[in-house]
Order: C-alpha cells, then sequence, then structure tokens
C-alpha cells in the first residue's frame, strides 16, 4: 500500500502543475485580450477627393482645403451634359440625400441664376472661391456652414449671360462606404446681386 501512495504521488503533481500551467496560460491570454481591446486603435483614413486619404482628425484640420475642392468636383459635374456623367461625377463627393439633391438641381438654383430650364442653356462654370466656412463634429461627423462665390456663363442660341452668384449652405461629411462624401447639403441663401450682363454669343 505504502509504495503505491509513493508512485501516484509524482502522478498527481505533474496533473496538479499542468492544470496550473493551463489556468496559467488563460489568464495571460485573457489579460492581453483585454489589454489589446482598452488600447487606442489607430483612427481608419478614408478617401477623400483631391488628396490622400484622411482621418477624421486630419479632416479636422484641414477642412478649409478639402471643402473647395469637394465643391469644385460638384461644379465640374454640373458642366457635364449627359445625365450618367452628371451623376457619376457628383457620386465621386456625395452620397444619399444630398447627391439626389445635388442631382436634381443640376439645372436649377444651383446653376442657372433664375433662367427658364426650358431655354436649354449651355450652362459653364469657371471659378468658384470660398468665402467663409465654420466647421462644428460629432466624432467622424462634421458639419460645415459655408459661403462661396460661382463665377460663370449661361450661354443661349444667340446671347450669353455671365453669372457671379454667392451661395451659402450646410454642408453634412461623413464616411461612406471608405470614403469622405457629402451627405447633407442645405442651401441657405443664394445671391445673384453679382450677376453680370448679357453679352453676344460667339458664332
Amino acid at each position: 500500500m505504502t509504495d503505491s501512495l509513493t508512485h501516484d504521488r509524482p502522478a498527481r503533481k505533474g496533473l496538479a502543475a499542468a492544470a496550473l500551467a493551463g489556468a496559467c496560460c488563460v489568464v495571460i491570454a485573457a489579460l492581453v485580450w483585454t489589454l489589446f481591446l482598452r488600447a487606442p486603435q489607430e483612427p481608419a483614413p478614408y478617401e477623400v477627393a483631391g488628396f490622400e486619404p484622411m482621418t477624421a482628425d486630419a479632416l479636422a484640420e484641414e477642412f478649409f482645403l478639402v471643402a473647395p475642392e469637394l465643391l469644385t468636383v460638384v461644379y465640374r459635374a454640373f458642366n457635364e451634359t449627359g445625365e450618367a456623367e452628371i451623376y457619376d461625377s457628383l457620386a465621386t463627393v456625395a452620397a444619399g440625400d444630398a447627391l439626389q439633391e445635388l442631382y436634381l438641381e443640376r439645372v436649377g438654383a444651383m446653376v442657372g441664376g433664375g433662367l427658364d430650364p426650358s431655354e436649354e442653356a449651355d450652362q459653364q462654370i469657371h471659378t468658384m472661391e470660398m468665402l467663409r466656412i465654420d466647421q462644428s463634429r460629432e466624432g467622424e461627423r462634421f458639419t460645415w456652414n459655408a459661403r462661396w462665390r460661382v463665377v460663370g456663363t449661361v450661354g443661349h442660341a444667340t446671347h450669353m449671360h455671365v453669372r457671379g452668384n454667392t451661395y451659402a449652405a450646410i454642408l453634412t461629411v461623413e464616411p461612406v462606404e471608405g470614403a469622405w462624401r457629402v451627405t447633407g447639403f442645405d442651401l441657405t441663401d443664394v445671391d445673384r446681386s453679382e450677376a453680370g450682363e448679357m453679352v453676344a454669343a460667339e458664332p
């Protein structure tokens, strides 16, 4: 009996040691996982037209440069004549309700300057100048209160209007499918007092 107990003790010690080692591994793994979850994660960079991918913090610092670029892309899209080209160009900087609104307003107040859309004017935007922009932020969602001036021409068969209109809008910008997009576009003011004179169209 004594010999049997003596031989069992090393086996029991081995099992106890193995169990202790296993428990330690579980505790260490749980600790490492907890530390990993609590460790600050690198913020995700998102694509943005005209720039290298930007994190939310980078966009917060560069918004006064990014906003004019996004609006410039919008006006380049307005210069397109085909519906598919207009929509696809706008989709590179806008999404959701803003995309639909900008697309539907392509021949409205943003470009036509109040002219009759039935006249099928040839409308071209030449320059866009940011006058003022303020920013507020909630996480990765930005709100820009902006005011800018657009100079362009609205041409017809026999004459051409030179337009120098000023617009104000509240823009919402946030990540959509890995890219910064304008998701809200609330036009708050249109000033056409700087509209130019009528000139003869080139033959």
